[in-house]
């Protein structure tokens, strides 16, 4: 493949020479990576080091991310190209915008915000279900540069509070409902709650009505189609911002206390997200891009949202589950009915499509001759999950790391720049511009192999989040200040002597077993080799003689049925097979057969939620858990000593 001559593309090179000047010479790297965008007024320089270790990029930089994301593409040719692809299943419905609808949907939304007072600076919450209107809000307020912050659809009023009082928006957009495979939920009564609960108000609610369920208006609140008719507002031409100034503030799953609001800066999150479009992930203009996620996770915002309209890609917008709407082949149906390039989802989807389709009967259905990549992140990528996937697709199965804070990978491979070798159980390599090291408890750097806290050296690239929502001091206190000029990511692992990464898990779920340091993801990778097992975890519990023993919860393949002889065979040979592959010290005695685990809507397992429930302490519960009553369920087996 012949390298790419246009400015900022590292298509076709060598991943390690780019790598190598991502981080020798980060100045010249980023500005010619900011050549994809257009800007309203072309920085000079990238970053911005004078208050480290609060970093800015590209200081002097001014753009609109909205005028990027749509305008460009009008201009430059893609007026008729689809731009944004809705498929409900759960409401049997699908609409299509090709970039001029969808700026004309957008200018007119942005019109009716400014109507209702919201202007450059100001605060939007919204909170919606995945429907098209919530993409044309968020890019409606980055066109007026207004901060958008969007809160998942359906959240419980409790934590919707927390949230409307920090981030004190002018205006709230929502929806009457959401819809889901077998209940339609009411979001204007959680809304309303919301408000009460909070001290700050704000002063429009705009109300987005769904035929499934109208809600009832009050003297705030606007009616969304009644200020969207054509001709009701004058529509928005696009504002120019800062580049550092905010695009978006995203809270993490906070429990207690006042969340943590990421602040994503727009300049260097636009540069960072055109980038790693075709770099990380080998989409182009043109390309049809699946992201399986949610507008609420940093990896709706970044994927199914600004990185592929950035790029000028078609998106696709999903209303449903990798399986029950209707049936595990849903993923397969949307990747052949659109030509889907890529799939983007989290390996929890797969394994839940697994559990249903362990044979990949309903994926042999679909025409799946577009997919080029299978792109999993969100929860560790076990390998007896990469390689069903990748029997079965027959394509690469690429796993990435990151988080909320960072905004786009960590570690990955890099298809677009070189595809590298995949080894199962690690998410590759080092992402240009992160330079990741792997350190003790004093802060020395690991030798290769060894495991230890992963963690970057400052300055992050862009994208990555320059600082807290109104705290700057709480910003450095919880991620900077464990280790000076170091990001910690809360994450363990370690990085082997060919610069491959293994994440191994947060470092609250490393097991202290009789001084001996176990990570809970090298036991769950033993027992998640069972052919009898769909997915697992491993959670480290409190005992009187070794500080801590392992305890392991597994979940059966659909169709496995065991009588109580038949569970006694198979925690006999889950415990083996951890002794074999672990060794003897992790000492694995007590396995429990579920029907579930619980986790948050990104599909991660609330392993330290189940720790304090078998340590008989109150469980802390994250505001994103998907299903309570799968915790409710598990809470007496985990009480059982």
């Amino acid at each position: 493949m012949d390298s790419r001559t246009t400015a900022g593309h590292t298509t076709g090179q060598d991943y390690r020479e780019v790598y190598r000047r991502s981080t020798e010479d980060p100045e010249g790297f980023w500005l010619e990576a900011a050549e994809l965008i257009d800007w309203h007024r072309r920085p000079t320089r990238a970053l911005d080091d004078s208050a480290a270790p609060l970093y800015r990029w590209f200081p002097d930089g001014e753009l609109n991310v909205c005028f990027n994301a749509l305008d460009r593409h009008v201009i430059h040719g893609r007026a008729d190209q689809v731009a944004l692809v809705h498929d409900s299943p759960v409401t049997d419905s699908r609409r299509e915008y090709t970039y001029a609808q969808l700026l004309d949907e957008v200018a007119r939304c942005a019109g009716g915000l400014r109507a209702l007072g919201v202007g450059k600076g100001d605060t939007v919450v919204i909170y919606m279900p995945m429907v098209p209107e919530a993409v044309i809000a968020m890019l409606a307020c980055a066109r007026l540069g207004a901060v958008h912050s969007v809160v998942f659809g359906g959240f419980a009023p409790a934590e919707l509070a927390v949230r409307i009082e920090d981030v004190a928006p002018k205006v709230v957009v929502s929806a009457s409902c959401g819809v889901e495979r077998t209940r339609v939920i009411p979001y204007k009564p959680m809304l309303d709650e919301a408000i009460s609960r909070s001290a700050h108000t704000p002063d429009h609610c705009l109300i987005l009505q769904r035929e499934q369920h109208t809600a009832e208006l009050g003297e705030r609140d606007v009616d969304w189609a009644t200020l969207m008719t054509p001709g009701a507002v004058e529509p928005a031409g696009w504002t120019p911002v800062a580049a550092t100034d905010p695009l978006y503030v995203l809270y993490t799953s906070g429990t207690t206390g006042r969340p943590k609001g990421i602040v994503r800066d727009t300049g260097g999150y636009a540069v960072a997200m055109r980038w790693s479009m075709e770099s990380l992930y080998g989409i182009g203009p043109g390309d049809t891009w699946f992201c399986a996620s949610d507008v609420g996770w940093v990896v709706g915002h970044s994927y199914i949202v600004y990185g592929p309209l950035l790029t000028g890609a078609t998106t696709v917008l999903y209303e449903g589950k990798p399986v029950g709407t209707p049936n595990p082949g849903a993923f397969w149906r949307i990747v052949e009915e659109y030509g889907a390039k890529a799939l983007f989802t989290a390996p929890t989807a797969i394994r839940a499509i697994t559990k249903e389709d362990p044979e990949g009967e309903h994926l042999g259905r679909h025409d799946l001759s577009t997919l080029q990549h299978l792109f999993l992140a969100g929860e560790r990528l076990d390998p007896d999950t990469w390689r069903w996937a990748t029997d079965q697709l027959g394509v690469p199965v690429v796993d990435n790391w990151w988080q909320t804070e960072t905004g786009w990978p960590i570690a990955t491979n890099p298809v677009g720049i070189e595809p590298l070798e995949i080894r199962p159980g690690s998410p590759t390599v080092a992402t240009p511009g992160y330079r990741i090291e792997v350190l003790d408890e004093r802060g020395d750097q690991v030798e290769p192999g060894t495991e230890g806290a992963i963690c970057l050296r400052l300055p992050m690239p862009p994208g990555t989040l320059p600082t807290l929502w109104g705290d700057d001091e709480r910003y450095v206190s919880s991620y900077l200040s464990a280790y000076p000029e170091h990001y910690l990511t809360g994450d363990g692992g370690m990085v082997d002597a060919d610069g491959y990464v293994y994440v191994m898990g947060r470092t609250d779920d490393v097991l202290n077993v009789a001084g001996h340091r176990l990570s809970s993801g090298s036991m769950e990778e033993a027992l998640a080799g069972h052919p009898q097992v769909a997915e697992c975890a491993v959670m480290g519990v409190a005992d009187p003689l070794k500080g801590q023993v392992p305890r392991a919860l597994v979940v059966l393949k659909d169709g496995v049925e065991l009588d109580e002889a038949g569970v006694d065979q198979l925690v006999q040979e889950l415990v083996q097979r951890v002794r074999d592959e672990v060794g003897a010290v992790a000492a694995l005695k007590q396995v429990d057969v579920v029907g579930a685990l619980p986790k948050t809507r990104s599909g991660k397992i609330l392993r330290k939620t189940m720790r304090q429930l078998a340590d008989g302490e109150d469980p802390v519960v994250p505001s994103t858990i998907e299903d309570p009553a799968v915790l409710e369920a598990l809470a007496p087996v985990l009480r059982r000593s």
